[in-house]
């Protein structure tokens, strides 16, 4: 039976809005910076070593980042506005055969179709000593668990991935990775006051549901709001809760 939910896909202006507010109560901007200064150049060791150039391709970077960023006038940018399904159909049409040194997938295989297929091409791509690096939700958070035990009520079926999905592909495969696990916590406080409006632009972020708050039952409301609250995912303290909402880090090398 399908869910009478809608999913917050279909509204990108509100999901763009609650994930920005996802993020302004979450440690998601500082987790990636520490990664950035602390354990990227040590996992990029391998794939730097004696270059002075690098192809690099960064899927999901976003023009707007890039230009907020400085330091980046000596890189040179070819810019793509396409899904990865779409960049994969132009590759093998124009039948390139170039390879890259490193390729990023920083928080963007959610919504692929095929997770299997995505990953396997890209990582046809990497050069000698290349590097392939995708950050996901970690499979074992609440946020992910939440979904799956209410995902016929949510209609999360299709989006509700984490790097516990990507391990078992790669498992299946036996194809080799390394993990890292990038601590991170989100504030839900607000979700849990009546009304609060920035408490339920998150809610419709952690349910992946437009308008949860408003068109979910009230059981459906509860046994979510218990599942988040849950001591096995969530901390109280000075009056706040706050969710173990972690990410990790996969790294691939070239195929043998």
């Amino acid at each position: 039976m399908e869910s009478p939910l809608t999913t917050l896909i279909t509204d990108s202006k509100r999901y763009l809005k609650c994930y920005h507010h996802y993020l302004k109560h979450s440690t998601n901007q500082q987790t990636m910076q520490e990664f950035t200064n602390n354990l990227l150049p040590d996992i990029m060791t391998k794939t730097v070593n004696g270059k002075s150039n690098l192809n690099v391709i960064g899927v999901g970077s976003g023009s707007d980042l890039v230009s907020q960023t400085q330091g980046l006038d000596y890189i040179r940018f070819n810019w793509n506005k396409m899904t990865a399904e779409e960049f994969e159909e132009q590759w093998k049409e124009k039948k390139r055969t170039d390879k890259a040194d490193l390729i990023h997938m920083f928080q963007v295989l959610y919504y692929v179709k095929d997770l299997g297929a995505t990953i396997s091409f890209f990582q046809s791509l990497l050069n000698k000593n290349g590097q392939l690096l995708i950050t996901l939700s970690a499979g074992n958070i609440g946020v992910v668990k939440m979904r799956n035990a209410y995902k016929n009520q949510l209609g999360t079926t299709e989006v509700n991935r984490s790097t516990g999905d990507i391990r078992r592909f790669l498992d299946s495969k036996g194809v080799s990775y390394q993990s890292y696990d990038l601590p991170t916590q989100i504030d839900i406080t607000k979700c849990f006051i009546e009304g609060d409006k920035e408490g339920e632009m998150m809610i419709d972020f952690l349910t992946q549901v437009l308008d949860f708050s408003k068109t979910a039952s009230p059981e459906l409301k509860a046994g979510v709001m218990e599942f988040l609250r849950c001591p096995e995912f969530s901390v109280e303290s000075n009056g706040k809760v706050l969710m173990n909402a972690n990410y990790e880090l996969i790294v691939l090398e070239q195929l043998p």
